[in-house]
């Protein structure tokens, strides 16, 4: 009697499982088949492809890559990064976490991965990103990358060698890109001429260097943010200021910063902050330092994301396009609304925005410099300082007070016009869309106000 008992409550429970909805498989970290994702192109074979899809994606979701350090792997770096996984779940944007299973680090140093299409490292986390793009129908103008020690090189990197492929990236505790190529040893992928800090150039030479990673590109340059801790024993600290010197020139900005702050205290350490912001205002560039930090720091997601326009769902890329001198693209001024509800001033002027308000430098480049600017990128409430001529810590003892950075040099290098191999196909003029789209406003309201003349002229010849 008993076994027929347990026999028919076991068929029951059956039953009752087969009519409850099944329950969502959550989303994991997955390798992708390699012949799907390399197209045919021919890359290091021992690269691979990891990505998380969480289980609610976006429309059209945003990608961002994240690299692991040294010796790390995909699934290593995903442990490092809680609060990433937690807002690509909340948000629906793609995580790639690219791997590299018998190597030391990250390639950065050799010709091919400092060549756009050269078949190497770059090229295959470039041509990952294609392939999500092309399969989750993400949003190419939202395509970031970030990661720390080697993933911070590669972060650096990718940004040189692909500027048509991300908007924006995080490196923490990386190098300047090309500055791995001096003394690289291909049998552990590591340099210490760079590593020790003993690889420098001229903020132009830099420059130079980035544009001839992706040769007669004129398109929007990513934005970029640094950390690192002052007291790294791993990668010299210098490489901070030879980074300053690199994207400030790339990025068509002076080499001392529009503002500063310090004392900013994130979730796992302080920093003293330098901003550069373009001719719309809006900050491009940030380089952040902790005293006394050291080299194996971990992730201020938080910032990372907010910097990214990933803390929140939806919307665009938090960066307005600027086409002014200074800017990081080609063209005429715009003016735009921020993501915190804050107007861009076209002309560099005042941003309002959510962010505390940090002091001006005395030396801004193409941005004025007597005018108060309001980080968008970067919520907080802190003590500001001026840049240039502060006795404060961050003005004085930072990386970025290099011989450049004293003399206020600025490159403006960039090019007047855009077009050539490196630049996505089928990128729209920002200026003559918004003519189109403000014309046909502007004629739509004309219609309903002669609409509704002509009914209230009817309505007086007939009486009513």
């Amino acid at each position: 009697m008993d076994r027929h008992r347990a026999h028919v409550l076991a068929l029951g429970s059956l039953a009752l499982g087969l009519l409850l909805p099944a329950q969502a498989r959550a989303a994991s970290l997955v390798e992708v088949n390699r012949s799907d994702w390399t197209g045919g192109v021919t890359l290091p074979s021992y690269v691979q492809m990891y990505i998380y899809i969480p289980d609610k994606l976006a429309a059209k979701p945003p990608i961002m890559v994240s690299s692991h350090s040294c010796g790390s792997t995909a699934s290593g770096q995903m442990g490092n990064i809680p609060l990433s996984q937690k807002a690509a779940d909340a948000n629906g944007f793609i995580m790639i976490l690219p791997d590299n299973p018998g190597q030391n680090c990250w390639d950065v140093g050799s010709t091919k991965s400092l060549t756009h299409d050269g078949g190497g490292d770059t090229q295959a986390v470039a041509q990952m990103v294609k392939y999500a793009l092309a399969k989750y129908n993400g949003d190419p103008g939202r395509v970031y990358a970030m990661g720390g020690s080697s993933g911070g090189m590669m972060t650096q990197a990718l940004m040189a060698v692909y500027p048509d492929v991300f908007r924006a990236g995080s490196a923490r505790a990386g190098v300047p890109a090309g500055c791995w190529a001096d003394g690289y040893d291909s049998s552990n992928q590591w340099s210490n001429n760079c590593a020790n800090g003993n690889t420098t150039k001229t903020a132009q030479q830099w420059g130079d260097l980035v544009r001839a990673m992706c040769s007669g590109y004129t398109g929007h340059r990513p934005r970029l943010q640094t950390m690192q801790g002052e007291a790294d024993e791993t990668i010299s600290y210098k490489n901070t200021g030879e980074s300053i010197k690199e994207w400030t020139n790339v990025l068509g900005l002076s080499t001392n910063p529009t503002s500063t702050d310090t004392g900013y205290k994130a979730a796992n350490a302080t920093y003293d902050r330098q901003f550069w912001a373009n001719a719309c205002g809006y900050n491009v560039f940030e380089a952040w330092s902790s005293p006394g930090g050291t080299h194996s720091m971990p992730y201020e997601e938080s910032d990372i994301l907010a910097f990214f326009g990933l803390d929140k769902a939806g919307g665009t890329d938090p960066e307005p396009d600027c086409t002014g001198n200074g800017g990081t693209d080609a063209g005429g001024v715009s003016s735009s609304v921020n993501d915190a509800g804050g107007m861009q001033d076209s002309g560099g002027g005042a941003v309002a925005s959510s962010g505390s308000t940090v002091s001006a430098s005395g030396s801004t480049g193409s941005s004025p410099a007597s005018t108060a600017i309001t980080s968008a990128t970067a919520p907080h409430t802190s003590t500001a300082s001026t840049g240039a001529g502060s006795s404060s810590r961050a003005s004085t003892s930072r990386a970025a007070s290099s011989q450049e950075g004293a003399s206020g040099e600025s490159s403006g290098s960039e090019p007047a016009s855009k077009g050539c191999s490196c630049v996505v196909a089928g990128a729209r003029s920002q200026p003559a869309y918004s003519g189109i789209v403000v014309m046909g406003l502007t004629l739509s309201a004309l219609g309903r106000r002669a609409r509704r003349r002509a009914c209230r002229d009817s309505r007086r010849s007939t009486g009513r």
